[in-house]
């Protein structure tokens, strides 16, 4: 028996061989099976048992797991071979030693005529085998020119299942440039595994320009060394900077026919207020949504004095209303990072250029903990940032060009599915972005443990999808409609997949892929570790101290 077993033994190939099987549905000596019937993408295999049984012993892992779900084999049609992956197995009706596979199709690969092997692998399939062809394993040696990342930008990520050494890649700009959606459920090292590609990405591009969103205060611990952490003590972004609707978010209470109202008195207001806040820049047409400076107790004078001409005293309670809201925010300590009386100045560019890291000095990521914002105006300040991206984007097309790349963690509280997504200045900025940000060089890269509960056609907008382990049936439903039908095999094993295991499908990938993720260095990692009750429920000591800090940070609403 040969040393490799499968090779020769089971798939031995005569270079000038057919292929033919020696009978119309058996099997040929040297394959594990035939093909049994041809659908499309999706097509159904027989498999010999006692041949699996056989092949199991290879030292080669990749024909050792020939066989198994998520497994690939090949099939050669002509010049070239057909590799497929295996979705599901059963026996065959009748015969104990005969295995039903449903396979799909991922694409074709020049046959070497020296040695049979497979070289110059490619996505989709121009011929199909007839009924009979005979099956054979995948090696490592196929796997690796199917694998192997071409001469485009490319980032690694972790090793392709079920190999050892084969490296699985990330083209960046095909994923970047239509997006990208991380998905998995809690605990299966979702957030390790974006602050992973986010590195990767920042190794690959030291002069980039990435801004993520963290809602937990997560990631500052990774990228302390490679970008910029801003939260509620520095980001200090001026509150002049919102558009009308981001103003009404904020500074309205009123509901139904009174909102309206209060929104019309506001507008004119708020223009009055930018106007005077103007003066000395040359600005032609002035409107309502136009990131110039002004100041709030203009703002406020403008409200009382406009007040001041109603005729009937049943009139005023709209401007009270504003008013009252105005003064309430410009008190209230835990807004200060937004609508503090030191952001009145022009800081517009610094604002942009510190963000959006205009130059990255080769800290190209800003982290943006919004753990610590009110959660009154969380999404306000996720909508503000966004839009911001989206705009330095559309108003600088005549300029060299400056891609961003906009991540967000929780990415389903900032577009809910239903109606829900269409009511929030951040849900429709976020939509925008991921119908059009692309023609503008905005890239957006949603990361999210429940995708059944992001706005529906966002998932579909991204070109690449990476899905850890989802148990929720109704997730692995609406990924399964996200994704390309040849990626069903991949999917399947969604619900199976271990803790930092991934299924990669889209633009950033040359076929679907199972990868294991690097492991991260520890002090690249976010912090998001779970709790460890069993010891920290056995720690006694300092509770009065604990309590009393506690309380202190509480009442003063800073941490």
């Amino acid at each position: 028996m040969a040393e490799i077993l499968g090779a020769q033994d089971l798939t031995g190939v005569d270079p000038e061989s057919t292929g033919a099987p020696a009978t119309p549905v058996g099997f040929s000596p040297r394959g594990i099976g035939a093909v049994a019937e041809i659908g499309g993408s999706g097509s159904q295999i027989v498999l010999d048992a006692a041949a699996l049984d056989t092949i199991a012993q290879s030292s080669d892992p990749a024909i050792a797991a020939a066989g198994q779900v998520g497994s690939q084999v090949k099939v050669r049609v002509g010049g070239v071979w057909l590799i497929a992956n295996i979705r599901a197995l059963k026996l065959a009706a009748g015969c104990d030693d005969r295995i039903v596979a449903e396979v799909d199709f991922l694409g074709e690969g020049d046959e070497e005529k020296l040695t049979g092997k497979l070289y110059k692998f490619r996505r989709g399939v121009t011929r199909y085998p007839r009924p009979g062809a005979p099956v054979f394993p995948a090696s490592t040696a196929d796997l690796k020119q199917i694998y192997a990342a071409d001469d485009r930008a490319n980032i690694e990520i972790g090793t392709v299942y079920p190999t050892r050494d084969i490296r699985a890649a990330l083209y960046i700009d095909a994923m970047l440039g239509k997006h990208f959606a991380l998905l998995g459920s809690t605990g299966t090292g979702k957030s390790t595994a974006a602050a992973l590609i986010l590195h990767r990405i920042c190794q690959r591009a030291p002069q980039g320009h990435i801004v993520m969103v963290d809602p937990h205060g997560e990631y500052g611990a990774a990228f302390k060394t490679a970008g910029a952490v801003y939260d509620v003590g520095n980001l200090q972004m001026p509150y002049w900077l919102m558009n009308f609707e981001e103003h009404c978010e904020v500074f309205l209470t009123s509901h139904g026919a009174d909102r309206q109202v209060d929104a019309d008195i506001l507008a004119k207001c708020l223009l009055a207020a930018r106007a005077k806040g103007r003066v000395g820049q040359e600005i032609a047409k002035l409107t309502v949504d136009a990131p110039v400076p002004y100041l709030l107790s203009d703002l406020t004078n403008i409200i009382q004095l406009e007040m001041g001409k109603m005729d009937r005293a049943g009139d005023t309670a709209p401007y009270l209303r504003l008013k009252t809201k105005i003064d309430e925010i410009k008190a209230d300590p835990r807004y200060g990072f937004m609508f503090s009386g030191m952001l009145v100045a022009d800081t517009m560019g610094d604002f942009i250029g510190r963000v959006f890291r205009l130059p990255g000095d080769g800290k190209p990521i800003s982290i943006i903990d919004v753990s610590g914002v009110p959660s009154e105006i969380t999404s306000v300040v996720v909508s503000v940032l966004a839009r911001m991206v989206f705009d330095f984007a559309i108003w600088s097309r005549n300029e060299p060009q400056r891609p961003i790349l906009l991540v967000c963690e929780e990415a389903h509280r900032y577009i809910p599915s239903g109606a829900d997504a269409e009511k929030s200045s951040v849900g429709r900025i976020l939509s925008r972005i991921a119908k059009e940000g692309r023609k503008y060089g905005v890239s957006l890269g949603l990361i999210t443990q429940r995708p059944s509960d992001l706005a529906e056609g966002v998932l579909s907008q991204c070109g690449t999808i990476i899905s850890m382990r989802l148990n929720n049936d109704r997730d692995q439903a609406f990924v399964r409609a996200a994704m390309p039908e040849g990626a069903r095999g991949f999917l399947d094993s969604i619900p199976a997949l271990r803790n930092r295991e991934c299924v990669i499908c889209g633009e950033g990938v040359a076929i679907p892929i199972r990868v294991g993720f690097d492991a991260l260095e520890e002090h690249k990692r976010p912090a998001s570790g779970d709790p460890l009750f069993s010891e920290l429920w056995s720690e006694v000591g300092q509770e009065d101290q604990i309590i009393a800090r506690t309380i202190r940070r509480w009442r003063a609403q800073g941490r």
